[in-house]
Parts: C-alpha cells; structure tokens; sequence
C-alpha cells in the first residue's frame, strides 16, 4: 500500500495577548506549514486576528514545552462542564420520565451511573490529546489502522452534524416559546448557528476562552429554575410496570444516557492537543470525566423533574405537547413573568456552548477523511458544518424529540466497539513497544486493519440483533418484557472486545504490523 505522508508543522509560534499570560494558550502553536495558497491565507488569518490555521497536522512535544499548573487541569473540568451543562441535554432527562415510564429517583439514579460510565469513556480518550499532539481520530489510526478508521471518522461527523441539528433546534424552540411563538423558530436556529460559528471558526484560543466563562451565566439561570420550578417536581409516583418490563425500561434508559458523553469520545481529545506531553494522563481523565458529569447532571436532573411534573401540571403538558423541551423550559420559569423569559433566553443563547466543540470536530473530520481534503484550511470546514446543520435544523424543526431518541440511542453502539479495541491495542499489544506519534501520517507504519474491521463488524452485528429503537427492535431486544429493551451497547462492547485480541494476533503473525 501506497505511504501517504501528512505535511510536517513548522516550528514557529504565536505570542500571547496580555489577558492570556499565565494560561495555556501561551505555547499554542497554530500555524503550519503552508502548501498551498488557501494555507498561506489560512496561515496570514492566524497571524492577523488570531483565527487558529491548525488542523489535523500533529503538535509536536517541542512545541508544547512548559510547566503544568493545578489551574490547568481545573480549566479541564470547566471546559466540560460547559460544554455539557446546556438546554439541549435537558431532553436526556425528559425522556425518562416521559418515555420510559421512570419515576424521579429510578431516573436521577440510571441517569448518574449512565453519565459515569459515558464520561469515563471519554476521560480516557482525551488523555490521549497531550501524550500524542494527536487529535482523537488521529489516535484511531493506530487502533484501527489507516482505512478503516476512516469509518469512525464518517460516524463522528453524523454525531457532530446531529448534535449540531439538535443544538441550534432546541435554541429556537427556545426563543420561539419565550417569544409566545410569534417568531418562528429558524430565528433562533440562525441565531445560534451564528454564534458557534463565529467561535469555532476563530479556533481554540476563543473556544476554550468562551467555556471558561459561559457556565457562570448558565449556572445561575438553572438554579434560579430549581427554584421556580422544583416545588411542582414529582417526587413521590413509582416507575410504571414491574418484572421484566420494568427492568427493560431501565437498562434502555442507562444506555440512553450512556450515550450522551459516549458522543464527546470520538473528539475527546481535539480539544487538548496543545498541552504538554508530560500532563498526568490520570488527571486529564479524572477532570475529564468530573466536568462532564458534573455538568450533564445538573441539567440533565432537570430535565428529569420537569418531565416528572408534566402529569400533575396541565401548563407543563401543555407546553410540551405543542412545541416540546423549550416550551417546557418557558412554562417552568412561567410564574416569574418577562424575568422568566429573559432566563429562558440566556439558556437559549448558551446552547452555543455545546454546539462549538461539536462543529470544531466535523471541521477536523472532513480533513481526515481524504489527504486532499486536508489541504483545505480547518475554518472552511467549519463554515461548511455549519451551513449543514443549520439547514437540516430548519428542516426537521418539528421532529425534534423523535431526531433526538432516534439519533442518540445510535452514537453508542459504534463509540463502545472502538473504544473496546483501543483499550485492547494499548495494554495488551502495545504495553511493551508503545506508540510512535510521528507516524500518525505514513499508513505504511501503520496497522493494516484487517482485525479492526473484522472486529467492527462483528460488534455491530451484536449491535443489530440486541438493539432497541423506535424504529426497530432486535430479534433478543423483543425477548426482555413486553416492550423489549435496548442491549446493543453492552453486547456490541463484549463481542468486540472477544474477537478483537484474537483477530490481532492473527494480523501480526501474517501481516506484521
């Protein structure tokens, strides 16, 4: 197989502004060598206002050199509980209660083990931004070797695509309910597209300085919900159905929302590729993992209590009947009159918050789907997500909660199966020889893949015949109660992580790399 080779990043850097003295971007080295014209404009663009040209082009440890402060990894947990603490998750919540029959207590209590699991996941992915300068499907190359990893990248764009449609979706909801729906909800889709954009495209520095910052507006409007809200909170009235039923509502419910944080593993690691290699792969993962829980929880429990209460609260059932989450979220903050509204509002505008690093990581998706596609500049691919998402939002505007069960429930399946053969690869067939970054570009030095795709199949066929949409349910998915009960995920990670090591061995033993 042809080598194909990457152009090598230049050695240059960017001096920080005042206000960012004494924080990471200090050592961010933006600029790469540019090969064509569109990079030497990317490259001027950089250097004149800031917009970061880097995309998928490796940082080397040179580069990154500096001392570690706790503040560092703090800004890690921030950065997640930012990202993570928006309205759209608030559908997560709403869906126990509402589609799975689920009391308060059995929702908060899967909804917290899920999240774990899900963040962990992801944790430990991004450990791996600082160790390799990679980004995330980078990494994936070594895992899954040159061409079929290229598969993992094609999925993760239609979870950023996806997660962007839902995003801006749930904006205009938003804004359209506080308006009493006399503006339409493309309004605030634009409204929000516009705003991730404009912070995606300008790249990490404004990325990682908006996170910094958005929790705290976010952070107040929902506790101020709590208390509006809560009293009306069904706290007392037990799951529906019992036996197998009800244990098969539950175990969909967990992977459900398993499969929120389970979306952020494929770009987990996009994100921290400008910090050091020598950052505590153990503390990026606990940082991870905490900011992310943290901040799906928050939002996510109240999620879970506003759909509670839409049986005893006609308003709420109402509200969320006709136009769905951000209607429900305008009827929660409805006794505390415009001053609701003008907090409805700020959630709305803090959505963004989520969409950022997702349209971030398409940008770097489509680079590393074709070598050609590479030479374009990261902030183009950006404004092309954009363009789609939001299109496809105004499309589907009236679809949302079926877009949002329907999508979600699929993210899992594949993350679980790549993330099986990962672990595998690292402490069973690199423990001893470890991993050569630098030739994250020549597929000559990487592995072959034929194990990775066997493996990959395989743990989507167990995926298939055990999951539980709404759209279809599986042969053994029907066998759990009277409504079945969506397995895909443990059964997809088990039958992968079964094959793989085996399929391994044989790839090395015949095929050497």
């Amino acid at each position: 197989m042809q080598s194909e080779k990457a152009p090598e990043p230049t050695s240059g850097t960017l001096s920080p502004s005042p206000a960012e003295q004494g924080t990471f971007e200090e050592t961010h080295v933006t600029a790469v060598r540019a090969t064509n014209r569109l990079q030497r404009y990317a490259n001027r663009l950089d250097a004149l206002v800031g917009i970061e040209a880097r995309g998928i082009e490796r940082v080397p440890p040179e580069l990154r050199e500096r001392k570690l402060a706790l503040g560092d990894y703090f800004g890690i947990g921030v950065m997640w509980f930012s990202i993570n603490c928006t309205a759209n998750q608030m559908t997560l919540g709403v869906l126990g209660p509402v589609a799975y029959g689920l009391g308060l207590v059995d929702s908060m209590l899967l909804c917290t083990f899920g999240t774990i699991f899900g963040s962990a996941c992801s944790g430990y992915i991004a450990s791996f931004g600082p160790w390799s300068g990679n980004r995330t499907l980078v990494v994936a190359r070594y895992s899954m070797g040159w061409w079929p990893s290229k598969i993992c990248v094609i999925l993760n764009w239609v979870i950023e695509i996806g997660y962007g449609l839902v995003d801006c979706l749930i904006a205009g909801l938003l804004l359209s309910a506080v308006n009493g729906h006399g503006m339409s909800p493309i309004v605030g889709i634009v409204v929000s597209a516009l705003i991730t954009w404009l912070v995606a495209t300008f790249g990490i520095r404004w990325f990682h300085t908006f996170e910094r910052w958005v929790a705290v507006p976010t952070v107040l409007v929902l506790f101020i919900l709590i208390g509006v809200a809560g009293p009306d909170f069904d706290t007392s009235t037990p799951s529906s159905g019992s036996g197998a039923t009800l244990a098969g509502n539950r175990l969909s419910y967990f992977f459900l929302t398993a499969s929120g944080p389970l979306g952020w593993v494929p770009a987990a690691a996009d994100f921290v590729v400008y910090y050091p290699e020598n950052t505590s792969r153990v503390g990026m993962c606990f940082m991870t993992t905490a900011g992310m829980t943290l901040g799906k929880l928050l939002i996510e429990f109240l999620g879970i209590g506003l759909g509670s209460g839409l049986a005893a609260n006609a308003d709420w059932a109402t509200a969320f009947e006709g136009s769905g989450v951000g209607a429900l979220v305008v009827a929660g903050y409805a006794p505390l009159g415009n001053f609701g509204k003008v907090c409805a509002v700020v959630l709305a505008l803090c959505v963004a918050a989520n969409n950022i690093p997702g349209t971030y990581a398409a940008a770097l998706n489509f680079q590393q789907l074709f070598t050609p596609l590479a030479k374009v500049p990261r902030p183009i691919w950006t404004t092309v997500a954009a363009v789609i998402y939001t299109v496809c939002a105004i499309a589907g505007r009236n679809h949302l909660l079926s877009i949002f069960l329907n999508f979600l429930g699929l993210i899992g399946y594949w993350v679980v199966i790549w993330i099986a053969m990962v672990v595998e690869d690292e402490f069973i067939f690199r423990r001893k020889t470890g991993f050569r970054w630098q030739d994250c570009s020549d597929s000559s030095k990487l592995p072959l893949g034929i194990a990775a795709f066997t493996s990959f199949l395989i743990g989507w066929a167990g995926a298939i015949v055990c999951m539980g949409q709404t759209y279809y349910y599986g042969p053994i998915a029907r066998m759990v109660g009277e409504y079945g009960a969506d397995l895909g995920l443990p059964v997809a990670l088990a039958w992968t992580a079964i094959c793989y090591p085996p399929l391994r061995m044989l790839e090395l033993k015949f095929v050497g790399r």
